[in-house]
């Protein structure tokens, strides 16, 4: 489950790339919120499952997809489109795993060893690795690097909140809310702020549903199983893995070459995100 989530959730910068040039970033984002929300409420409806149950627990799952699917993506989304590149935005977002780590203690109770510290700081140095090169191509601006800094904060406190808040939601019924909620959301302000113009292109079209089947219903739907069944901080920890797989996959679609610094900074994100899951005793077997 964790390589394929890493697999898919790879992806997703380069259907953004894909999808951009023919739509604006909100506009492109609800449309594909919607769709999803509206996939996973016929599979909820067909497969009988379990609504949250109350207000209150409305209310949380609602907030959880805001600030993972909302000022996430949103943020991410935003900074592609003005120009900055999908490595420098991965190489900003990718700084999650330590923030959950150090938040995870104090909203979770989690602890974290100093070996699985060493894990996250090594998986951090080789997605600087991987992506220097790009940042020395200086195509960020202050507005792009705060949206992705935005879009961080989002993951982080999205991640968190889910676990502490809906650990036992439905991931069907759940991700109907939150897919619903953050559409209605991101098409409101794609309203107030952009023309809402779409390109309805083929390549349009392939990046929506690649979007929303495997990212918006397959990746996100293991994530949150992955939350669910883990600690916080060890799901964060494979967000280093996806920089490192979104050059590979880059490298392959629009060929953008591999330098001795990307490949080595994937060996050491590797080695980092092993020093974070991997139990000592697991280690001897």
């Amino acid at each position: 489950m964790p390589a394929l989530f890493v697999l898919l959730w790879s992806t997703g910068f380069i259907g953004a790339r894909l999808g951009l040039p023919h739509a604006e970033p909100m506009t492109f984002l609800g449309l594909r919120m919607v769709l999803a929300a509206a996939l996973l409420f016929a599979v909820a409806l067909l497969t009988r499952a379990p609504w949250p149950r109350g207000a209150r627990a409305l209310c949380h799952v609602a907030v959880a997809g805001l600030l993972v699917h909302g000022v996430y993506l949103g943020g991410v989304f935003w900074a592609i489109d003005r120009g900055q590149g999908a490595g420098v935005t991965a190489i900003i977002v990718s700084v999650q795993p330590l923030l959950t780590a150090a938040l995870a203690g104090a909203t979770l109770g989690e602890r974290v060893s100093l070996r699985q510290w060493l894990g996250l700081l090594a998986g951090f140095a080789g997605v600087a690795l991987v992506i220097s090169g790009r940042l020395q191509a200086g195509d960020a601006t202050p507005a792009t690097v705060a949206s992705a800094l935005l879009a961080l904060l989002g993951i982080t406190l999205g991640t968190l909140y889910q676990k502490r808040f809906c650990p036992v939601t439905d991931l069907r019924t759940g991700g109907t809310v939150q897919f619903a909620v953050t559409g209605v959301a991101l098409l409101v302000l794609a309203g107030a702020t952009e023309s809402m113009h779409i390109q309805w292109t083929g390549e349009f079209l392939f990046a929506l549903a690649w979007l929303v089947l495997v990212l918006s219903v397959g990746a996100i739907g293991l994530l949150f199983a992955l939350i669910r069944r883990g600690a916080a901080y060890r799901v964060a920890s494979l967000f280093y893995l996806a920089p490192p797989f979104t050059v590979i996959f880059a490298y392959l679609l629009f060929d953008e070459r591999l330098g001795v610094s990307a490949l080595t900074g994937l060996a050491v994100v590797v080695a980092g995100v092993a020093l974070v899951n991997i139990r000592p005793r697991d280690a001897m077997r």
